[in-house]
């Protein structure tokens, strides 16, 4: 009998074959998950990160796109466009959030997604874009097209989540929103990571 082995979720499958269009989302967290959990890059198993301190709660799905990098070019991008401060991606996978009317109650788990926007976020000087998609099917979030088509609050949240959700009481906020952006700049900075994760994988320095 031929062994089967658990594919690594970042290198092991593939981002899809229409790609910026639609893309391979795995999933991390959930808006239920009280733990914030992260994917090991040696191990490819889902580890905790960190207890949720406070009362942030994570408005979507919450994953990252596989065979990505938040590089040199995702970050020559946020700056071309307008970001400060920004002197290198935040060497993790490209994050994405997405958006559903169905009650997921783990995270762990491959979906479909179609990207609609982003968030350009700024974190300690490094480029860390979220991506925001909407789940492939999706009988409420599927009709949108582009970010600017979603309900302002829809944003908000989104945006509120990540500008308090590394915040610690008398602290300095950590993070920044440079500015957001719709499904063709979206397009752009999934191709960036794409080639972020091309040079480090086959051009490592």
């Amino acid at each position: 009998m031929k062994p089967v082995y658990k594919a690594h979720p970042w290198h092991g499958i593939p981002i899809g074959d229409q790609v910026p269009h639609f893309v391979n989302t795995f999933i991390e967290i959930v808006p239920s998950d009280t733990i914030k959990y992260e994917v090991d890059k040696d191990t490819g198993y889902l580890k905790i990160d960190r207890p949720q301190k406070y009362s942030n709660i994570i408005p979507s799905l919450y994953g990252f796109i596989p065979q990505t990098y938040c590089g040199r070019r995702v970050a020559d991008l946020a700056l071309e466009n307008g970001a400060q401060n920004v002197k290198i991606g935040d060497g993790d996978p490209l994050d994405i959030c997405v958006l559903s009317s169905h009650h997921i109650p783990h995270g762990d788990i491959l979906l479909q997604a179609r990207p609609i926007g982003g968030l350009c976020l700024v974190d300690k000087l490094e480029a860390d874009d979220k991506i925001i998609a909407v789940l492939v099917g999706d009988h409420i979030y599927g009709k949108y097209q582009d970010l600017s088509e979603l309900p302002d609050e829809v944003i908000h949240r989104l945006n509120h989540y990540f500008l308090t959700y590394k915040n610690l009481p008398d602290e300095p906020k950590q993070c920044e929103i440079a500015y957001d952006y719709g499904v063709e700049h979206a397009g752009k900075v999934i191709k960036a990571s794409m080639e972020d994760y091309r040079d480090l994988i086959f051009k490592p320095m």
